[in-house]
């Protein structure tokens, strides 16, 4: 089986819902935020004080492009869309699901903007980011769920039933 690759904002449940995805279709759930964090030793919020927008984008592509993903659910960061190589690679193995919400549902959930390590510049807002992100989320989906209103469950099993 292909690997479901999950797109989308900070905040859509990409995490959230990889993991349950996982459990659900005998698959493995990576993080590649994680990924990140261990090949850097450092947070995501380190990462891009030390180092600038910028850097972080072109370490997040690389280690996407330098791992190799079977049988597995991967959430990516919500910049991934900005590595057009990550984005390949990832797509030429796997599916690509965009998890829609909209900006307003986004605010609700992100309570810790400034510690949950988001590439944004200062004085962007989530609206701005998302007006940003968005046309990129639809450009690489293979398949979008629209999870507003949907607890993780129900976004599960929509792209289960999609998967097959």
């Amino acid at each position: 089986m292909k690997n479901i690759v999950l797109i989308g904002m900070p905040g859509a449940g990409k995490s959230t819902i990889g993991v349950l995805l996982a459990k659900s279709m005998l698959m493995d759930f990576v993080d590649t935020d994680l990924l990140i964090q261990k090949k850097c030793s450092e947070s995501l919020c380190g990462i891009i004080a030390a180092k600038g927008i910028d850097e972080f984008l072109k370490i997040e592509n690389d280690v996407i492009c330098e791992s190799a993903f079977e049988n597995s659910v991967v959430a990516t960061g919500g910049s991934a869309v900005y590595g057009e190589e990550a984005m390949a690679k990832l797509r030429a193995d796997g599916v690509a699901v965009y998890l829609k919400l909209s900006p307003e549902e986004l605010v609700r959930r992100i309570d810790n903007i400034h510690t949950r390590g988001i590439a944004m510049k200062d004085g962007t807002s989530i609206a701005d980011l998302y007006a940003e992100r968005a046309p990129l989320y639809e450009k690489y989906a293979d398949i979008t769920v629209d999870c507003e209103g949907l607890t993780p469950e129900q976004c599960v099993d929509m792209i289960a039933k999609a998967m097959i």
